[in-house]
Parts: structure tokens; C-alpha cells; sequence
């Protein structure tokens, strides 16, 4: 594996080493000693994955509060979406700032979303689909985010937003300094 750290300190895009040949490849996704030798954490609490119908679908800016907040590996395993992560870290130097990258069932990336951070994305074709492995168990007194359109984050999304939830688009303007 490939592990590509972002501008924002502990985030990272993994990319897959395939071997292949006349069957087609052959690529680990995730090895416990690896992570842990790139300072990540590398527990596995609970895995999801998240199916989605129509291309223009948002989901996001999700996280979890302490005393359950998480770390998350999201790869799309299905279709393409535009997968954005943003530091709401106190204290740290980059608090408030996100990256994006293009997640595909076709280049099998991973973002690694360090605990701290909220993270969401938005589809980019029909039937996408996204596994997570997450860190912790999913707590519901604990969830939280920030809305998707908070200028305090000024995030741009690639197309106008198709589907969305009502909880998503009801989180309040986010308060500095931070979530966590």
C-alpha cells in the first residue's frame, strides 16, 4: 500500500499496490502493522457501508464526540464519489481546513479520517457505493457534524446537491474553536 498524507497532519490517502494478471488483481486494503508504523490507529470497532441511488447525493459532515470519537478508513467500492474531510482538531494548525480527493470503485483509494476530523461526501455517479471501518462503536448520543454548506468551511462541492437529509441539513453554524 501506498500511503499519501495530505496537507492536513494524520490524514491520509491510501492507494492499493495491485498484482495482477489474465484473472485481474489482487491488492491488500488495510494491514494492522502498516498503519501502525504510519502512526494510525488501527482498531476496528465496526464496519459499514453506505449505498446510495442517485448521483448528487450528499452525506456529511458527520462525526463522533468524545468519548467515542473515531478514526475511519472509507473507500468507495462502487461508483465515484467526491470524498471531503475537514480538521476540527483543537489546537491544530490546520483547524477548519479540508481536502477533497475522487474516490472510485475503479482506483480502490482509501482516505484514512483521523478522529478529530468530520467527514462526509457527495456521489458522483448512480448506485456509488462506500465501506467504512471505523475505530470505535457507533454511539448516537455521541454523533454530530456540521452542515455541508457552513461558510465558516467554505467547502465546494463538484455538482448541486440532488439528495440530502433533513439532520444533515439542520446542523447549526459550527462555533469556534472547535468540536473536539
Amino acid at each position: 500500500m501506498i500511503f499519501e498524507e495530505t496537507e492536513l497532519k494524520g490524514a491520509f490517502v491510501i492507494k492499493p499496490e495491485p498484482s495482477a494478471d489474465e484473472r485481474g488483481f489482487f491488492a491488500r486494503t488495510f494491514c494492522r502493522r502498516e498503519f501502525e508504523a504510519h502512526g494510525l490507529d488501527p482498531r476496528v470497532g465496526q464496519c459499514s457501508i453506505s449505498f446510495n441511488h442517485t448521483k448528487g447525493t450528499l452525506r456529511g459532515m458527520h462525526f463522533q464526540r468524545p468519548p467515542r470519537v473515531e478514526a475511519r478508513l472509507v473507500r468507495c467500492t462502487r461508483g465515484a464519489a467526491y470524498d471531503v474531510i475537514l480538521d476540527l482538531r483543537g489546537g491544530s494548525p490546520t483547524l477548519g481546513r479540508w481536502v477533497a480527493n475522487e474516490l472510485t470503485g475503479e482506483n480502490c483509494w482509501g482516505v484514512y479520517v483521523p478522529a478529530g476530523f468530520a467527514h462526509g461526501y457527495q456521489t458522483l455517479e448512480d448506485g456509488t457505493e462506500l465501506a467504512y471501518q471505523m475505530s470505535e462503536l457507533y454511539d448516537p448520543a455521541a454523533a454530530g457534524g456540521v452542515r455541508w454548506d457552513d461558510p465558516a468551511f467554505a467547502i465546494t462541492w463538484p455538482a448541486a446537491v440532488r439528495t440530502i437529509s433533513p439532520k444533515d441539513l439542520g446542523y447549526p453554524d459550527f462555533t469556534w474553536p472547535s468540536a473536539f
